[in-house]
């Protein structure tokens, strides 16, 4: 079983988690097999509010959570506050380090903008945070028009909901195409009739 961790911030664009926390969460249940096991990480274990109001209570903080194969950034207006967060930068390069993946959906590009895992890479992100990209990580190399970008152990998404595609990439990644199949038309995500 691999261990799903998404960190989560106030001011975070829903669906960036909400989307990637179903995905990976419809894969195992339907599998009815221990693929994933999904958990959400707040700094301090408190609660946190979405752009839109939202309020979410996380089952982890930074000193309690198990091990992370599959780290989820998402992204929102709060990336641009946790970058200047040196407790959240040195925890998100210390899972980075641990982890087997780590993505970033829509503007969490920033934070691993800031933390330079995206220098002299392809990415992708949400199209309104480009600008932001360029200056964060002058070497970058933005893909525009397309919905993620595979860099090995570094992936990354364009805006919100490109993160439930993303996500099922993963899984077709780690599981088989067959498996990412079940759970989109589980999902009737894209053209799931078809699949």
């Amino acid at each position: 079983m691999l261990n799903v961790g998404i960190f989560l911030f106030n001011d975070i664009e829903l669906l960036d988690f909400a989307g990637p926390y179903e995905v990976f969460s419809v894969a195992t249940e339907i599998q009815n097999s221990a693929l994933f096991n999904v958990f959400t990480i707040t700094e301090d274990g408190a609660g946190i509010r979405s752009v839109n109001g939202l309020r979410v209570t996380p089952d982890y903080d930074f000193k309690n959570h198990p091990h992370i194969d599959v780290l989820i950034v998402p992204g929102g207006n709060g990336t641009k506050i946790e970058m200047t967060k040196d407790a959240v930068l040195q925890w998100l390069k210390e899972q980075y380090n641990h982890s087997q993946i780590t993505m970033s959906v829509c503007s969490g590009t920033r934070l691993l903008g800031k933390l330079g895992l995206l220098d002299n890479l392809k990415i992708t992100t949400h199209h309104e945070v480009i600008a932001d990209m360029k200056m964060i990580v002058p070497t970058v190399m933005i893909e525009e028009k397309v919905k993620f970008v595979d860099n090995g152990k570094i992936l990354t998404s364009a805006g919100i909901s490109a993160g439930i595609e993303l996500s099922l990439y993963v899984v077709a990644k780690l599981f088989g195409k067959e498996v990412a199949n079940k759970a989109a038309v589980y999902m009737e995500y894209g053209d799931w009739e078809n699949l």
